[in-house]
């Protein structure tokens, strides 16, 4: 069964996997957001690294830890640094335009599921101020071509292109930059079937694709 995600936001390309009961050093995300869509603007503080995970390379990335939880549910973090495709130090965060995202600006994305609720989020710092911003689940990881990351998941293929049957992560950041989304659901990806978000030039179902962020999501 998959998830949607809450995101919140730091550090270079970190990634956590962990259990939904509080078991693990890391409790599973709180409530927020309404049924399908809803957005926000937050300070996106924090350290979204993973308890002992060690960097690689220097680039701050970590692999999945955790598991599944006795109640059946999961959570997923994972975080990055955006820089423009073929950096000197590689990262899964990629920015497209660096007037709207600007090498150095920071995502975090986390994924949290049970038996109720399935959610996806967003916390995003170091963008344009005051300024308002598409963002979506798409099919593909990243790449250089922004259109690698192919078009939006979709819970129901060539169905509606809407908050209910896609993931949308809508958000405006405040005076200092920052912005942050929630999207749930009561349906979960497919295995293999969400692999990035696009942050988009513009709110609504599309828009210029400015940034991408390869995200390991759980089905």
């Amino acid at each position: 069964m998959g998830a949607a995600a809450l995101l919140m936001l730091t550090g270079a390309a970190t990634l956590a996997h962990g259990t939904a009961d509080g078991t693990d050093s890391a409790p599973a995300p709180d409530g927020g957001g309404h049924a399908a869509h809803s957005t926000g603007a937050g300070d996106a503080s924090g350290s979204g690294k993973a308890s002992g995970a060690s960097g690689a390379s220097g680039t701050g990335e970590a692999g999945p830890v955790g598991g599944a939880s006795r109640s059946g549910g999961f959570w997923m973090r994972a975080d990055g640094v955006f820089s423009p495709p073929g950096s000197f130090v590689p990262s899964d965060a990629l920015t497209y335009d660096t007037a709207l995202v600007p090498a150095a600006a920071r995502i975090e994305v986390t994924q949290y599921a049970d038996r109720t609720s399935h959610r996806v989020g967003t916390r995003l710092r170091g963008l344009v101020p005051n300024r308002a911003y598409g963002m979506h689940v798409h099919t593909s990881p990243c790449a250089a071509d922004p259109t690698s990351a192919g078009p939006h998941y979709q819970h129901r293929g060539s169905a509606t292109a809407d908050p209910v049957n896609e993931v949308w992560l809508d958000f405006r950041t405040d005076r200092n930059g920052h912005g942050e989304a929630e999207a749930r659901h009561d349906w979960g990806f497919r295995d293999g079937g969400a692999r990035s978000v696009i942050v988009h030039d513009a709110q609504g179902g599309a828009g210029k694709r400015v940034a991408c962020f390869t995200v390991p999501f759980s089905s």
